[in-house]
């Protein structure tokens, strides 16, 4: 052990007695760095209590984001462990004046019709002959009718479709002068799937179970086994990934359809796929999803990819020209300042982050700075909502947003910039207000064209059954189921967006696009050309 040199002596040692004056720097630099320290612990605890707070409302809480006021005197929305002492019971007060009640109704509520286009099966119901006579014995005449309609579903039903082509022979030169050989055979109709079993309607059948229902090829098996079929889910996934590989042409025309759009709205999630060739099975990939062209026409492209990379987007929207709406993931930034892109943001995001600031704090007032830009966000939307009720006009929809939305915005810019200077930035208000600011460029851009619109919903709602349906399938089990996949919710999620009931869409889908030459042909066989007729008939 090494001995201290005189220079190492210790402040407070007889040999170097401090004075009056030391000692009282010395006590008031402990003071101080205690005070520090204490401020700084408080600060962190705080954070952590937003943290759990915030954490206990996602697990436990309502998932709706509807600023609705909490009673402070009711647990409604709390948990048990949230209250830390007895709640008060509220003080009723005492009735001074008659209140009106509504008078009660005994009618039934309307029940709304059932549809017209649901074939209707009728049952008379007649009185026996013996009772239509009356009791002065006249016959009783027939005055009207009264129709009672009920819902009846008849299960599914599996059926085989035969297909049976006459043989024609020549019984005079037994086809010696015929260069067609001697027999002739009707052909069959070109099939997706030629070599096998399945039908149009069959393929439709599991697409949109799987795709649209959300229901896992295993439990299909089941469902066929109990209506007596022996059809594997390995059977079920490789006609899905030869159907898939059909229609990646008109995927792939379906995204050059998408980018002729002034507007393209843009997503991405996660996905587990297995067998990824260099990646652990537990790797996590990722479909991106795109929702743009003609805005009468819309189109909703889903893309597989392993990375998140900024690339991705990039590789996606090439030659692309126009705005492009997300979220403020990074990944975007380098797309977004491309010459001839015009990138903008989403409030909705904006004010989820505000949201959890409520939720951290579990605020029980409409007062505070989240409040107030929630508030203020809630404005922007009741504008929007005044132009579609108005049915305003592209010109009239920009200057209404100009003197109406413009001064709400400059409003909160500055009360973001003011509360930015004096709010932790760890702390979960500091982290809304920093994302909000940063954001900020982007989400101004909306006041300068009637096609934009405030948020980029429509491409979280486009995948959203992505999203659903990977709670019950889990995985992809290979890239090429992956890519089927993208291919099948690509042409689901089109369809819905313009207004085609999937099933029947993709049943006239599988059974024209063998006979397909062309991408003029193939084109015409996308959801937004499509013949809704023919549609309708099959």
């Amino acid at each position: 052990m090494k001995k201290k040199t005189a220079s190492q002596k210790h402040p407070l040692s007889d040999q170097n007695p401090p004075t009056v004056a030391e000692l009282a720097r010395i006590v008031a630099d402990l003071r101080i760095g205690f005070a520090e320290e204490s401020v700084r612990h408080e600060r962190e605890v705080a954070v952590l209590i937003e943290q759990i707070r915030l954490l206990k409302s996602l697990l436990y809480g309502r998932s709706s984001e509807k600023n609705r006021p909490v009673d402070p005197n009711s647990l409604q929305g709390f948990l048990p462990f949230e209250v830390d002492e007895p709640p008060v019971a509220p003080v009723i007060p005492a009735v001074t004046e008659t209140l009106p009640v509504k008078a009660h109704s005994r009618g039934k509520p309307g029940r709304r019709p059932l549809p017209e286009n649901l074939p209707r099966i009728e049952i008379l119901h007649d009185l026996p002959e013996a009772e239509k006579i009356c009791a002065c014995g006249t016959a009783l005449a027939r005055i009207g009718e009264e129709v009672t309609e009920r819902l009846d579903i008849v299960p599914a039903k599996v059926q085989v479709i035969r297909h049976v082509r006459l043989k024609y022979a020549c019984r005079g030169c037994e086809g010696v002068e015929s260069l067609d050989g001697a027999v002739k055979l009707a052909p069959l109709p070109p099939q997706i799937i030629p070599q096998g079993i399945v039908t149009a309607g069959l393929l439709a059948h599991v697409a949109i179970a799987k795709f649209a229902d959300a229901i896992p090829l295993y439990r299909q098996e089941q469902q066929f086994r109990r209506l007596g079929l022996e059809i594997s889910r390995g059977t079920l996934a490789g006609w899905l990934i030869l159907v898939a590989a059909v229609c990646l042409r008109l995927r792939e025309l379906l995204q050059l359809e998408i980018l002729t759009g002034p507007v393209i709205n843009m997503d991405e999630t996660r996905i587990q796929v297995l067998r990824e060739p260099g990646r652990a099975n537990t790797s996590t990939s990722h479909m991106w999803v795109c929702r743009g062209g003609p805005p009468e026409k819309p189109g909703i492209l889903f893309r597989y990819f392993p990375s998140r990379a900024g690339k991705v987007a990039e590789e996606i929207l090439k030659n692309y020209r126009g705005y492009l709406q997300t979220d403020g993931y990074i990944g975007y930034e380098a797309i977004g300042t491309r010459e001839g892109i015009r990138h903008l943001g989403c409030w909705a995001h904006v004010r989820r982050k505000f949201m959890d600031v409520l939720k951290g704090d579990l605020e029980t007032t409409k007062t505070g700075v989240a409040h107030e830009v929630i508030d203020s966000i809630g404005k922007l939307y009741a504008i929007e909502a005044k132009s579609r009720q108005q049915n305003l006009s592209a010109i009239e929809l920009v200057t209404l947003r100009k003197h109406e939305s413009k001064p709400i915005l400059d409003t909160l810019k500055e009360l973001l910039d003011r509360r930015s200077l004096t709010t932790p930035p760890k702390c979960l208000l500091g982290k809304a207000i920093f994302y909000a600011l940063n954001q900020w460029p982007l989400l101004i851009v909306f006041l300068e064209s009637a096609d934009l619109r405030l948020d980029n919903n429509l491409a979280e709602n486009a995948i959203r059954p992505f999203a659903v349906g990977r709670k019950n399938w889990l995985f992809s089990g290979s890239p090429r189921g992956a890519e089927a996949s993208a291919t099948f919710f690509s042409l689901i999620e089109t369809a819905k967006a313009n207004a085609l009931e999937p099933f029947a869409y993709l049943k006239f889908l599988f059974s024209e696009i063998p006979s397909a030459k062309s991408d003029a042909e193939l084109k015409a066989l996308l959801p937004q050309y499509a013949d809704r007729n023919r549609i309708l008939s099959q």
